[in-house]
C-alpha cells in the first residue's frame, strides 16, 4: 500500500469500547487524510462515543491500491478501531461533504459487503444514514440510503442512536425503526416519498407514500450552539493530513448572503461560541495532541463579534509554546492590521481573500458587498504587517458575467501587485507571491441562483484560457478548476432520483475518487447517462422556471423560497442586500436568530 498508516488504526486518542450495545460506523467518503481533517467527523466521533453503550468507529474510503487489494482478496472494508467489517455494524453513517464523493459512497457500500440499494437490505443489514452538506439535495443518491439527517447532526445523531438501541433490545425491525425515525425532527426517510414527473421530465409533485410521514422535512438546528459539545480530544493521525492542526469552530452560519453560496444560506442562523469556550477547547486540544497551530473555523471568521479578543488571547496564551493562530476564512472588509500582526507573531503565513468577481457590477450581482477600494486597502494593510503571500479566490461563469468582468479580475491582480510595491521597503518582507484561483460557478439548492443555468463546459474552458492569457504576470500563479468536474457537480447538485442508476453504472465502470483529478473521467459518466437515457444538460445547463417543482421541494432548509426568489430578482437589478446583522431581511429563519424586527 502507498500509505499503510491509512488502515492501521491505533492512533493516540482513538476510542475503544468493550461490548457496545450499538456499533456505529462513522464513514467519510474520501481518503483518511481528507476525512481526518474534517471537523464534522471529529465532532461526531466525540458526540457518539460520549453516549453509554454506543461505539463510533471510523471508516474511510480506501485509496485505489487498497480497493484493488480488497477486491482481489475478497476481504470486506473494515473499521480502524476494531477491524469490524462494515456489514456487521448496526448503523453506517456516511458524511456527504461534496457531490463528487458519490462514487466513493458506492465503493464503500460495495466493499463493505452491504446491498447498495436500500430496498434490498434486510433487518440484519446495517441502517445506512447520510448527513452533511449534500443533504440539502440528496435525491440523486436517495435510493442508496435508508435515511438522511438534514442540517446539524449532533442532537439528531444522539436521538437516532438512542432510538436504535431501544429497537434493537426489542427485536429489530427495519420498517418499524424507519417509521419512528421519521418522526424525529430533521430525519428524512426517502422510501416514504416518491417524485411524480411531467411529460417534459420536470417534476409534478413529491408524493408522500407512507401514512404519518411529514409532507415537508425541516432541517435540524442546534439552537444553543455555545453549549453544544466541542472537539476536546481529537484522534491524532500517524501521517500528515490535509489540515494537520487544531481546528476550533467559533461560529455557525454567515450573515453576509452571497447569492452563490449554499453554505451561507443552508447553515443559517448565525450563532457564536463565547471566546472563553473556544479558549478552553484550545487548551484541551493542544494538551491532548501537541499541535502547533490553532485554526479558527467558520464561514466568515471576521464577522465573529469577539475576534480581536479571541485572537489576542490565544496568541498571548500559546505563543510561548510556539503555537500559531490562523484564520482560513477572513473577509477582506473585516481585515485589520493589528489582527494580521497578531496572526504573524509566531509564524509568518500568507493571507487568503475572496473577492469572487473582478468588477463592482458583478460583485453587486452576487451581493459580495465589498468595493475595489476596500479590497486594495485591506491588502495594503496586509503588506504593511509583513505579509508577502496572498491567495485570491474568484469565480467564473456567474450569472450575467461578461468579458469585462473577466478583465476586471486581471486588473485587480495588477492593482494588488502595484500596491505591494507602493509600500515602503522597510515595511515589506520577502518577495511578492500572488496565487489566483478561479472556480466554476455551480448552481446549488437553497441559494438565490438555484434557478440559473450553468455555462457549458466549452464556455467555461474558453473563459479559463482567456484569463490564463491575461494573468501572465510576474509573481502571479493562476489555478483553475476543471470545467468537466464542475459540470458533473452541477448535474448532481440539482439532480433527482433518476440519476441513481447512472451513478451506479459509472461506478461499475470504474468511477471512484472523482474529486481527484487523476481519476476523474467525464466520459465514463457520459456513457452511463447515455445508457440510462439521461440528458445531463437537462440538469446542469437549463434555467428553471420560477414555479418549477424542485427535486428537493419537500426538504426544508428553513430559508423561504420567496426570499430566495426576491434575492435573485435583486441580483438582476444589481441591488445589494445588507447583511442580516445590520437589518433582518426576513429570510424565513428569523425566529431562530433573534434579529427579526
Amino acid at each position: 500500500m502507498e500509505k499503510p498508516a491509512r488502515y492501521t488504526g491505533g492512533e493516540l486518542n482513538s476510542v475503544v469500547k468493550e461490548n457496545a450495545d450499538v456499533n456505529f460506523a462513522l464513514c467519510f467518503a474520501d481518503t483518511y487524510e481528507v476525512g481526518m481533517s474534517h471537523l464534522g467527523i471529529n465532532i461526531l466521533y466525540e458526540v457518539i462515543n460520549a453516549l453509554p453503550g454506543i461505539w463510533a468507529q471510523r471508516v474511510f474510503c480506501p485509496w485505489t491500491d487498497m480497493i484493488e487489494a480488497l477486491r482481489a482478496s475478497g476481504e470486506p472494508l473494515c473499521s480502524l478501531e476494531s477491524g469490524m467489517p462494515l456489514c456487521d455494524f448496526d448503523i453506517v453513517g456516511i458524511n456527504l461533504s461534496y457531490e463528487m464523493c458519490y462514487s466513493n459512497v458506492l465503493a464503500m457500500l460495495d466493499l463493505g459487503m452491504l446491498p447498495v440499494f436500500a430496498k434490498d437490505r434486510r433487518d440484519s443489514d446495517p441502517v445506512v444514514v447520510g448527513g452533511g452538506a449534500c443533504t440539502v439535495n440528496p435525491e440523486p443518491i436517495a435510493d442508496f440510503f435508508d435515511l438522511f439527517v438534514l442540517g446539524e447532526g449532533e442532537e439528531a445523531t444522539r436521538e437516532l442512536c438512542t432510538l436504535y438501541a431501544r429497537h434493537k433490545k426489542g427485536g429489530f425491525s427495519r420498517g418499524a425503526f424507519l417509521r419512528d425515525a421519521a418522526a424525529l425532527e430533521g430525519v428524512y426517510v426517502p422510501s416514504f416519498y416518491e417524485p411524480v414527473y411531467n411529460e417534459d421530465g420536470t417534476i409534478r409533485e413529491i408524493a408522500v407514500r407512507r401514512e404519518g410521514a411529514p409532507a415537508v422535512v425541516k432541517k435540524r438546528i442546534v439552537e444553543n450552539f455555545d453549549a453544544e459539545q466541542t472537539v476536546q480530544k481529537p484522534v491524532l493521525p500517524y501521517i500528515n493530513t490535509v489540515h494537520d492542526r487544531c481546528t476550533l469552530e467559533i461560529m455557525r452560519g454567515c450573515p453576509r448572503g452571497c447569492r452563490f453560496c449554499q453554505a451561507g444560506f443552508a447553515m443559517r442562523p448565525v450563532r457564536e461560541r463565547r471566546a472563553e469556550t473556544v479558549r478552553a477547547a484550545a487548551r484541551n486540544v493542544i494538551a491532548a495532541t501537541g499541535y502547533d497551530e490553532i485554526s479558527l473555523s467558520s464561514l466568515s471568521s471576521g464577522d465573529y463579534s469577539q475576534i480581536d479578543e479571541l485572537v489576542s488571547g490565544l496568541v498571548e496564551e500559546f505563543s510561548a509554546q510556539r503555537v500559531s493562530v490562523s484564520l482560513p476564512s477572513l473577509r477582506i472588509d473585516s481585515f485589520e492590521k493589528d489582527l494580521a500582526a497578531g496572526l504573524q507573531k509566531v509564524r509568518k503565513t500568507g493571507l487568503t481573500f475572496a473577492p469572487e468577481a473582478g468588477s463592482q457590477r458583478l460583485r453587486d450581482v452576487i451581493n459580495k458587498n465589498i468595493s475595489r477600494e476596500e479590497i486594495l486597502a485591506a491588502v495594503v494593510r496586509a503588506f504593511e504587517s509583513g505579509v508577502s503571500t496572498v491567495k485570491l479566490y474568484f469565480m467564473i461563469g456567474l450569472p450575467t458575467e461578461t468579458v469585462e468582468d473577466l478583465d476586471g479580475i486581471a486588473d485587480m491582480v495588477k492593482s494588488i501587485r502595484e500596491a505591494f510595491y507602493s509600500v515602503p521597503k522597510e515595511k515589506r518582507r520577502g518577495f511578492l507571491n500572488i496565487t489566483v484561483s478561479a472556480s466554476c460557478f455551480v448552481p446549488k439548492a437553497c441559494t438565490p441562483f438555484m434557478w440559473e443555468a450553468q455555462d457549458t463546459i466549452e464556455t467555461l474552458t474558453q473563459k479559463q484560457q482567456y484569463l490564463r492569457g491575461k494573468l501572465k504576470i510576474k509573481g502571479v500563479k493562476f489555478n483553475y478548476h476543471d470545467a468537466s468536474t464542475s459540470f458533473l457537480e452541477a448535474v448532481l447538485a440539482r439532480g433527482d432520483r433518476r440519476l441513481a442508476p447512472a451513478l451506479l453504472a459509472a461506478y461499475q465502470n470504474g468511477a471512484v475518487m472523482d474529486a481527484w483529478y487523476e481519476f476523474f473521467s467525464l466520459e465514463r459518466y457520459m456513457e452511463a447517462f447515455r445508457a440510462c437515457g439521461i440528458d445531463p444538460a437537462f440538469y446542469a445547463n437549463r434555467e428553471r422556471a420560477a414555479d418549477e417543482v424542485m427535486p428537493f421541494e419537500h426538504l426544508d432548509c428553513r430559508i423561504s423560497k420567496a426570499f430566495l426568489r426576491r434575492e435573485r430578482d435583486r441580483a438582476y437589478e444589481q441591488k445589494t442586500t445588507k447583511e442580516c446583522r445590520q437589518q433582518c431581511n426576513m429570510c424565513g429563519i428569523q425566529e431562530f436568530c433573534g434579529f427579526a424586527k
